[in-house]
């Protein structure tokens, strides 16, 4: 595995949506500014807030693209290809109807699995072989409740699930960043969250 050089939270801009399911992927990556005092920068020509950092011995570049999430891939593409970051070497962390709050899985490569944010991603760099960080914010149970599902903010307790669920993926991260991913995986997906 290359070392990750771009870590790619998905959540739509503004108010509104902060709170929303739709935003685990920013949470993620604002928890992880928070945790090592990192700060965001508006960035025009990448659609998005972003800044490269250094985290872990590597420099690493951030992102939180402002296109919506559909559009997720417009801002991810225009920063890959502005630094010539290869597919492998991006992290999307974002929200997963198919796994439970308080569940994470880690996988590489794949289909978009009705995830519009990846959809648009593939479509827009033209491949599928990044890292995803599949933050779980449980089903409705039927997929015409999904719309207000994602858009809608979690229970007190999914929040507090989710939460923890970010701070492991964080846990997670040296490894990920140092191409550790076998390491990565067995620490998410063996430990179980108290």
């Amino acid at each position: 595995m290359k070392p990750i050089k771009l870590i790619v939270g998905l959540g739509n801009p503004g108010q509104k949506y902060q709170q929303t399911r739709h935003n685990v992927g920013f949470w993620f990556v604002d928890a992880l500014c928070s945790k090592h005092g990192f700060e965001l920068k508006d960035n025009k020509k990448f659609h998005g807030l972003a800044n490269k950092v250094s985290l872990f011995n590597h420099d690493i570049w951030l992102l939180e693209p402002q296109t919506y999430v559909n559009l997720s891939g417009k801002s991810t593409a225009a920063l890959a290809n502005f630094y010539k970051i290869d597919i492998e070497e991006i992290l999307v962390v974002y929200d997963e109807l198919d796994l439970p709050a308080g569940t994470a899985k880690l996988k590489k490569g794949g289909g978009h699995g009705g995830h519009n944010g990846l959809r648009d991603i593939i479509a827009a760099t033209g491949q599928n072989g990044f890292y995803r960080l599949r933050m779980g914010i449980g089903h409705p149970g039927h997929k015409n409740k999904v719309t207000s599902w994602v858009l809608g903010r979690p229970s007190n307790d999914d929040e507090i699930s989710i939460n923890r669920t970010i701070d492991k993926g964080l846990d997670i991260l040296k490894d990920l960043i140092d191409g550790n991913l076998e390491n990565a995986m067995k620490e998410l997906h063996t430990k179980g969250l108290e």
